[in-house]
């Protein structure tokens, strides 16, 4: 199963978007568990016309349906997270929340980069200026918005979260050889991603090499999660929109892809070597 998050004029969120996000993760989460929309309600005590229109958005959810749905989808506390911030979240594109609510409570966080630096590892001034490249162009609230919201995801990296969760990052060497926002942007940015290493043991960052004749990762970007009950999404984007993915298949076949882009990348101290080296040249 896939869920497509729709977006609205121009990418923005739309009115009730934080209410859609909130109804698609309840939706991939009661698939992922096998419940039927009526199954559900039966467990939530609400009728199945009330669980779908919780999962299209149309209905704000209370307290005891958040706790049911809780309940009945393996008290993974994806639920009970999401639905504090049923309020519109400013700075998060609208297709990417649902998944940053299941960021709050993973494990284990997979990512595959091959367009820019991961959110997660990204600087102030990096994050100003990727925002700052593609248009439409953010004014200037719009613009710290976003970055804010980006720096606060990455208190998501700390080693005093319990359960510690483990991240795995793959770059590709041609994205930091892009120098996005320039010499003065990359130096600082090259100094970001040693001191994350050195000061995360929960962390891992691979650099995928420029020449790679053999890559496992030519369809895109990717990521995969890992829940504490040791559930498994994925997440792909692309331009405006994303998808989050629960389909066992298609998760499998993900993991395969990541499995293989970790041996054809560089091995993590290979990789830190290679930014040394990067950062010693600018």
């Amino acid at each position: 199963m896939v869920v497509e998050v729709a977006v609205g004029t121009g990418g923005e969120p739309e009115s009730s978007d934080s209410m859609r996000t909130f109804g698609a993760m309840v939706q991939a989460l009661r698939e992922h568990a096998g419940l039927s929309r009526e199954e559900l309600g039966e467990r939530v005590g609400y009728s199945k016309h009330t669980v779908a229109s919780v999962e299209l958005g149309r209905r704000m959810p209370d307290a005891a349906f958040v706790e049911g749905a809780e309940e009945a989808t393996g008290n993974t506390g994806a639920v009970r997270r999401a639905a504090a911030h049923l309020a519109r979240q400013p700075g998060l594109a609208a297709w990417f929340r649902q998944w940053a609510r299941m960021e709050e409570v993973a494990i284990g966080l997979y990512s595959y980069e091959c367009r820019v630096v991961p959110g997660l590892l990204q600087t102030e001034a990096y994050a100003r200026a990727v925002s700052l490249s593609v248009p439409p162009i953010p004014n200037e609230e719009e613009l710290n918005e976003r970055v804010t919201a980006r720096l606060a995801r990455q208190e998501l990296l700390s080693t005093r979260r319990n359960p510690l969760c483990m991240f795995s990052f793959i770059i590709e060497q041609a994205v930091l050889e892009r120098h996005t926002g320039g010499d003065e942007v990359t130096r600082p940015l090259f100094d970001h991603l040693l001191d994350v290493i050195d000061r995360h043991w929960n962390v891992e960052v691979q650099v995928m090499p420029l020449r790679t004749p053999v890559h496992a990762g030519l369809d895109g970007p990717l990521q995969l999660l890992e829940t504490p009950d040791n559930r498994w999404f994925a997440y792909s984007e692309g331009q405006q929109n994303g998808r989050l993915i629960s389909d066992l298949k298609e998760i499998s076949l993900l993991h395969q892809r990541y499995a293989k882009l970790r041996s054809q990348a560089l091995a993590p101290g290979e990789s830190r070597s290679l930014l040394e080296r990067m950062r010693g040249a600018l």
